[in-house]
C-alpha cells in the first residue's frame, strides 16, 4: 500500500527548502534571489508577505555597521543623476551600494513607470551597484509601504550603503525620515530664501541639505542659497547632539562637491554612533514600523469579518448614492464596533 504523506508536513517541509533557499542566496549576496524577496514583501498576497516575514525573521541583525540614507527633493531637483553621481564614488571606494528608487503610481491607472533604472544607465552594469525601482502604489510619504523591508533585504545580502530616492512631492514628503539613518535633501540654487529655509516639514528633518545643479550660471546663485540655508537651520532645534545640518553644494554635471559631502556623511554617522543616537533611533523606528503594520493587519483584520465588510460596503453605497452623510455612516461604524 502507498505510504500516505500528512499534507501539513509536506507543507512545512516545502516552506523550510524555500525560506533555506532565500536565506541562503541572500547571505551569498546573489542580486536574482534579492530581487525575488523583494518581489515577495511587495505582493498584496497574505501568505506570501508571511513568507516574506519568515525570511527577514531568520535574517535579522541588530547590525550598525550600514547606512541608510534617504535622498528626497522636488521633481527636476536632480535626484537620480546625484545618486548615480554618489554612488558611482562610493563603488569606486569599494562599497556596495543599494539604491532604492521609488516612482509615483497613477492614480487612474494604479500602475507607474519604473524608470529610474534607465536613468542610471551611468551605474546600471556596475557589478558593486543593485538599483531596485518599485511603485509607491497608494502611499503618500514618498516611499513605498515595504521599503524598510527591502532596506533590511538589501543589508542581508551585503550591501553597505543604502540609497532611497524618494518620489519628490514636496513639503509632506516625511515618510522616509522614519526609515534611514541619514535623511539628505536636494534643493536647486534660488530655492533657499529666508522664508523657505525655516519652512516646516521636510526642511526641518534634513540633516543635509543639497544645492544641487551649483554649475554653470548658478555657481554664484547656488552660493547664496548655500548661505541662506545655513543660516534658517541654525534657527531649528537640533534633534542630534553635536550636529548641526550641513548644507553643501553639488554639481553632478561637472563632478564637483562629493567629497565633502560624503566626508559630511561620514562625520553625521561618527557622531550618530558616539552619541548613542544611532541605535536608539533605528529601535525606535523599528517599534513605529511594528506599530504601523499592526494598524494596517488590524483593519484587514476587521474588514475580513463578513458582516464588517458587508456593513462597510453597504454604507459606501449608501454614501456614493446620497442616501447617507459620510459623518452619520462612521458614527454607526463606531456604535456598531463599540457597543454602550
Amino acid at each position: 500500500m502507498p505510504i500516505k504523506v500528512n499534507p501539513d508536513l509536506k507543507r512545512s517541509t516545502k516552506e523550510a527548502r524555500q525560506l533555506t533557499y532565500y536565506t541562503d542566496g541572500l547571505r551569498a549576496g546573489s542580486r536574482f534571489i534579492l530581487s525575488e524577496a523583494i518581489t515577495l514583501i511587495e505582493s498584496e498576497d497574505q501568505q506570501k508577505r508571511i513568507s516574506g516575514l519568515s525570511i527577514l525573521d531568520k535574517l535579522y541583525t541588530a547590525d550598525a555597521s550600514t547606512k541608510r540614507i534617504g535622498i528626497s527633493g522636488s521633481p527636476g531637483v536632480g535626484k537620480s543623476t546625484f545618486i548615480n553621481y554618489i554612488a558611482g564614488y562610493l563603488a569606486s571606494k569599494g562599497e556596495k551600494v543599494a539604491i532604492l528608487a521609488i516612482d509615483p503610481a497613477s492614480q487612474k491607472t494604479k500602475g507607474s513607470i519604473l524608470g529610474d533604472k534607465t536613468r542610471m544607465e551611468e551605474i546600471g552594469s556596475n557589478e558593486m551597484i543593485y538599483i531596485r525601482p518599485s511603485s509607491a502604489k497608494f502611499e503618500l510619504g514618498g516611499v513605498a509601504d515595504t521599503t524598510k523591508e527591502a532596506i533590511h533585504l538589501c543589508e542581508a545580502a551585503g550591501f553597505d550603503t543604502i540609497l532611497i530616492e524618494t518620489v519628490g512631492v514636496g513639503q509632506s514628503e516625511t515618510a522616509v525620515a522614519q526609515i534611514v539613518d541619514l535623511f539628505c535633501l536636494l534643493v536647486l540654487p534660488g530655492a533657499g530664501d529666508e522664508l523657505q529655509g525655516i519652512k516646516r516639514g521636510i526642511t526641518e528633518l534634513a540633516d543635509l541639505v543639497i544645492i544641487n545643479k551649483a554649475d554653470q550660471s548658478r555657481k554664484e546663485l547656488a552660493s547664496i542659497s548655500q548661505k541662506h540655508y545655513a543660516h534658517s537651520l541654525h534657527l531649528l532645534r537640533p534633534k542630534i547632539t553635536n550636529w548641526t545640518p550641513r548644507v553643501l553644494k553639488s554639481s553632478s554635471l561637472e563632478k564637483r562637491g562629493i567629497e565633502k559631502i560624503w566626508k559630511a556623511v561620514e562625520t553625521f554617522f561618527e557622531i550618530c554612533h558616539e552619541s548613542g543616537y544611532f541605535m536608539a533611533n533605528r529601535k525606535e523606528q523599528n517599534l513605529n514600523w511594528f506599530q504601523k503594520k499592526f494598524r494596517q493587519l488590524a483593519v484587514e483584520y476587521y474588514l475580513k469579518k463578513e458582516m464588517n465588510l458587508k456593513t462597510f460596503q453597504k454604507l459606501e453605497t449608501e454614501i456614493r448614492s446620497d442616501r447617507n452623510n459620510p459623518f452619520f455612516a462612521m458614527k454607526n461604524l463606531y456604535e456598531t464596533t463599540f457597543p454602550r
